[in-house]
């Protein structure tokens, strides 16, 4: 059986969000497709999409690199009904596994693209990972990965809640043995798994308008009171239920401020597999 292995030894650091957010992975990573050799070619490659999740940026993948084969994998069969459905939806070939990436059940060489979008952040050995999507990434193809780096994300107006929500994410995400702050990491673990062939880059997501901060300050209120996050941040003895009610009051004042904006920083990295 494939499977995505443990994010961390204590399992997910929060619930993904069901909803689908457009500007959230803009182009479905279509620089990383674009930077690969011949990327004429890219209908026919294979991909393969690890911590697939709902499916929302692997059925942009499949659309780009038609006909070729197009495996999506998560830890978890949870989110695999929706990214079925989504692949339905728009009319892609689906094909979906859940399955360990520290020991994934797939041949040496296998795909032309290995992806991992937000992944490696919930790793608790994310140099083992890397290692392994280049044993099934084919010569001369390309492993492309984004993470975000929470330390970097800011906003306004200023707000204590929101300082202390970053520094609790952070301090759950460590409790896990999982790195919030992955983005500015990435480069180091490439080359601590051998992978030298690297062409770093960053990109940022804002939200600014009404209907950005109402899908994320409403995103973050809930996950603040109800998901692993903060059922991990109160098991750890990190946080109170009533500090986080306090921590989703702050994302409700944020989401409902008329000059409210925020922004996050994500590194990401293609690496050429030698």
């Amino acid at each position: 059986m494939w499977t995505v292995g443990a994010r961390s030894r204590r399992g997910h650091l929060h619930a993904r969000a069901r909803r689908a957010r457009p500007a959230v992975a803009p182009l479905a990573h279509r620089r990383e497709l674009g930077g690969l050799p011949a990327p004429r070619a890219a209908p026919g490659l294979d991909v393969l999409d690890v911590g697939c999740g709902p499916g929302t940026i692997t059925v942009d993948l499949a659309a780009l690199v038609a006909p070729g084969r197009v495996l999506r994998l998560d830890v978890s069969p949870d989110p695999l009904d929706e990214a079925r459905a989504a692949a339905e939806r728009a009319g892609v070939p689906a094909e979906f596994g859940v399955g360990d990436v520290y020991a994934l059940d797939l041949p040496d060489g296998s795909f032309d693209v290995v992806h991992a979008h937000q992944v490696l952040q919930h790793l608790t050995d994310p140099v083992a990972a890397l290692r392994e999507m280049a044993r099934v990434c084919r010569p001369g193809g390309m492993i492309a990965v984004r993470d975000v780096d929470y330390a970097a994300t800011t906003w306004f107006p200023l707000d204590d809640g929101l300082d202390r929500w970053l520094e609790l994410y952070s301090r759950v995400a460590r409790a896990n043995d999982a790195e919030p702050d992955a983005g500015r990491r990435l480069v180091s673990w490439a080359h601590a798994a051998g992978l030298r062939d690297v062409t770093a880059t960053t990109s940022a997501w804002c939200f600014a308008t009404p209907d950005e901060r109402r899908w994320w300050g409403d995103s973050w209120a809930g996950r603040a009171t109800a998901s692993s996050f903060a059922e991990q941040a109160v098991a750890y003895g990190l946080a109170t239920p009533a500090g986080l009610d306090d921590i989703a009051a702050a994302w409700l004042r944020w989401r409902d401020a008329d000059d409210g904006w925020l922004g996050m920083l994500h590194a990401e990295l293609l690496v050429r597999v030698p």
